[in-house]
């Protein structure tokens, strides 16, 4: 019986995950396996390595991808860990369109509640 659990997240493109997760201080192994409970192996584009032998892998299904992971082992929050990643994600698709449409970050606000609040603009 399988430990693993997959989460699905709005994550469509794979070098700017990688990079993400990477900025996010993680080492990533890109087209290997995760590991999980009793020396179990599922396989994963991404993989984040972790001491204790239970990592946590994003694999793509479709269109996006999924975090996959024994989550029991690997001892983290999934929700706050995807709202991490996603939330660098956001931003770095968010910075990527702003500069392809010719706009530029005027303003960038750090709000209470934890959102960013970003202005930008365009000389016409």
């Amino acid at each position: 019986m399988s430990h693993f659990t997959t989460i699905q997240v709005q994550i469509k493109n794979g070098e700017t995950l990688y990079r993400c997760l990477r900025e996010l201080g993680h080492h990533v192994e890109e087209n290997t396996i995760v590991r999980g409970y009793q020396k179990q192996t599922t396989s994963a584009d991404y993989v984040i390595r972790q001491k204790n032998g239970y990592d946590l892998g994003f694999r793509r299904t479709g269109e996006t991808y999924e975090l996959v992971a024994d989550f029991w082992g690997a001892q983290i929050n999934p929700e706050k860990f995807v709202e991490e990643v996603t939330q660098k994600y956001a931003y770095k698709t968010l910075m990527a369109s702003v500069e392809e449409q010719g706009f530029q970050v005027e303003q960038e606000e750090h709000l209470e509640d934890g959102t960013l609040r970003v202005v930008v603009g365009k000389w016409m």
